[in-house]
């Protein structure tokens, strides 16, 4: 998908040590990393935002647990390095095993395959104290290194932000689309447009925003209350032109489902449009 632009500059360019550049002769060259050669992965769709709290991993977990309802073989790579809570979501362990194929992905109690550095660490609790380029070498590690099997989605939580992870992920994964998260505030047409400007300059299609954290419902009466004030996404995303997937709300059985790591029971059907866009 992206492409190493190389000299940017290159008609201008005499000097002799250009003639290694990538495009000197007009061929780019391309990052992406192979797949893990005993694998076959049908579709690659990253959850980002621009910042952090907005909940990805719940929309990552909450789009692979419909998709695998569904009857889809479905794969999750965390590639929140630093951060990583898809292991907990579902309740499961490591040590993750492997053999000459590759690292084996732990598959949650609905079959959902998942690898994440804490199903690779001793301590679940020590923190990840990493440089980026360890941590961007780690992603590429887990789309290369792990036998996947045949998947026809992996989802890919990332960290927030536009940093090295983000930037490797788009660069070395064959990424199809991404969804951006977001919460109501009036800052999320900031927050949406990096991401979008990202996408946009690795040749990323944005499939579409999912607004969290849209409301509260009463369980008295049922109103709904804009805990966080009112939301800004629709007008965010007429002003940008890509479709709003879904506004999910504050729910305590959510939260419940977490805590207990049994988040392959979630039903979800507030992104219902999310799970239609990415099938289609």
């Amino acid at each position: 998908m992206a492409e190493n632009k190389g000299c940017s500059s290159a008609a201008s360019c005499s000097r002799e040590s250009c003639e290694g550049c990538p495009s000197k002769n007009g061929t780019p060259q391309s990052f992406i990393e192979e797949c893990n050669p005993f694998s076959s992965v049908k579709k690659v769709i990253g959850i980002v935002s621009g910042k952090g709290g907005v909940g990805k991993s719940f929309v990552t977990a909450s789009l692979a647990a419909a998709m695998r309802k569904k009857g889809y073989e479905v794969g999750i790579l965390d590639a929140d390095i630093t951060g990583p809570s898809i292991p907990k979501m579902y309740g499961v362990h490591g040590p993750a095993e492997g053999s000459d194929m590759g690292l084996f992905p732990v598959p949650g109690a609905d079959g959902t395959k998942i690898m994440s550095l804490n199903l690779l660490m001793e301590d679940e609790e020590a923190p990840v104290v990493w440089r980026g380029p360890v941590i961007a070498s780690t992603v590429k590690q887990f789309w290369h290194d792990v036998y996947w099997g045949d998947l026809d989605y992996l989802f890919v939580d990332m960290p927030p932000g536009t940093g090295d992870v983000p930037l490797t992920v788009f660069q070395s994964l064959p990424v199809d689309g991404i969804v951006i998260v977001t919460s109501p505030q009036e800052l999320v047409q900031l927050i949406v447009k990096k991401a979008i400007n990202m996408a946009g300059m690795m040749n990323i299609p944005v499939l579409g925003i999912v607004e969290n954290y849209s409301f509260l419902k009463c369980p008295d009466c049922g109103k709904e209350i804009s805990l966080f004030g009112d939301s800004h996404v629709d007008e965010a995303a007429k002003e940008l032109g890509i479709p709003v997937l879904g506004k999910m709300p504050l729910d305590p059985e959510f939260a419940k489902l977490v805590d207990q790591g049994q988040f392959h029971k979630i039903e979800n059907p507030y992104l219902d449009e999310a799970i239609k866009k990415i099938e289609r």
